[in-house]
């Protein structure tokens, strides 16, 4: 009776074991398609061309590139200049003329038929201001009109006569007096020297490569490996040490902009300069500082050596910058070899940190610092709390710029 029992059980328990394992198998099976599916799509986001993908997302998002930096009206800025560096790179790279009439669509808006620059006034003395006439450049010697050279020579008399330091070191801007600031060097020094080669003024190198010299002399620091964000030669402002003028912090976009202005002067540098040895030996000091605070997923925090603190977060913009300035000064043979490691980990942790696909097939990079300053009304104090609470954008195009920069430098050498 009870073998006729167990064997009625069986005949109702053995089908749904069948069943059950079925089913656990089918599972295993889509987990490891899915599984597959993720490491596929990995695999085929790199053989990508991000460069372009993020020039073309750009230019859907800005057809008219005065909109860039969410403008609502036309302004003359650097981050137009920036943006329209990296177009100007992707048109060498590729040739193809939609970049190149994105940058002459945006020039003809701002500069007329005499030169003149919309909202430009020189007599402010804002370094920021002369950043676009990198791209003016390329302009003028793409096209020939007259028009791009007069705007280029407003910017550079603008500098003739910009007030600088004891020393001879330009200041960030005219309402901020004895001050230099490391992003000030990217803005006047690359667009400086780019001037010295194209019209043959090679005196301007030495001013050019003073700039660096007094950044490096005064803003680096043996303890950290890193630069300071700025230097207030009067040590009046309350975001200075009152000892050694330098601003409390290090932050990373600041960094970022003196490590690419290191790199781009090093392209118009003579090599017989006498001063390009001493440029690139401060690409070797920032280069070992800069890895030395890389964190694991590759990328770098917007306050570079306190990762760990709260608030803290990973920054896109810096990120992008550190990734352009170790892959290219690598493949110039400027910094070690083995620094493009981490340039390419960089470059790899960017793409899964920031970069979103969006729903109309372009892309966007998020976790861009909207802005940081020093000093101003209301008063920027350089503190911890100061910098990680700045506005947090997608799609500032103070990360974008740098990304398509880094792109390039990536694709070159994948």
């Amino acid at each position: 009776m009870y073998l006729i029992q167990i064997a009625d059980v069986s005949k109702k328990i053995f089908p749904a074991l069948l069943l059950i394992v079925a089913l656990i198998s089918c599972q295993s099976k889509s987990t490891n398609e899915s599984s597959d599916e993720t490491e596929n799509t990995e695999q085929n986001a790199f053989t990508k061309e991000y460069s372009t993908w993020m020039a073309d997302s750009e230019i859907k998002r800005n057809p008219e590139g005065w909109t860039l930096d969410f403008n609502e009206k036309p302004k003359w800025e650097y981050t137009h200049g920036l943006i329209m560096t990296a177009m100007e790179q992707v048109y060498d790279k590729t040739g193809e003329e939609r970049y190149l009439d994105y940058i002459l669509h945006f020039a003809d808006f701002m500069i007329n038929d005499q030169g003149e620059i919309k909202t430009y006034k020189k007599s402010d003395f804002n370094i920021d201001r002369v950043n676009g006439g990198k791209f003016l450049i390329g302009l003028y010697e793409e096209t020939g009109k007259e028009k791009y050279k007069l705007a280029v020579e407003e910017l550079r008399d603008q500098m003739r006569n910009h007030p600088r330091t004891s020393e001879g070191g330009f200041w960030h801007k005219k309402v901020y007096p004895h001050q230099m600031w490391l992003d000030g060097l990217y803005m006047g020094s690359p667009f400086l020297a780019r001037y010295a080669a194209e019209f043959d003024e090679s005196a301007l190198f030495d001013d050019v490569t003073n700039q660096i010299y007094l950044m490096d002399k005064y803003g680096y620091s043996e303890e950290t490996g890193l630069y300071h964000h700025a230097w207030d030669e009067s040590k009046e402002q309350k975001w200075a040490d009152p000892a050694t003028g330098l601003s409390k912090n290090y932050w990373g976009r600041s960094i970022g902009w003196f490590s690419m202005a290191v790199v781009d002067v090093l392209d118009y540098l003579p090599e017989s300069h006498p001063k390009r040895g001493m440029v690139i030996e401060v690409a070797k000091r920032l280069a070992a500082g800069i890895v030395k605070y890389q964190d694991q997923t590759g990328v770098w925090y917007q306050v570079v050596d306190q990762g760990e603190r709260e608030g803290n977060y990973l920054e896109s913009s810096c990120s992008s910058m550190f990734t352009y300035f170790l892959l290219k000064a690598t493949s110039k043979g400027y910094i070690d070899r083995k620094y493009e490691e981490a340039g390419l980990k960089a470059y790899h942790g960017m793409i899964k940190e920031f970069i979103r696909e969006d729903q109309d097939g372009g892309i966007s990079i998020t976790n861009v610092c909207g802005v940081a300053g020093l000093g101003g009304n209301p008063y920027r104090d350089g503190s911890y709390e100061y910098y990680i609470n700045e506005p947090i954008r997608v799609n500032d195009p103070k990360g974008v710029g740098p990304f398509i920069l880094a792109s390039l430098q990536y694709e070159l050498i994948k």
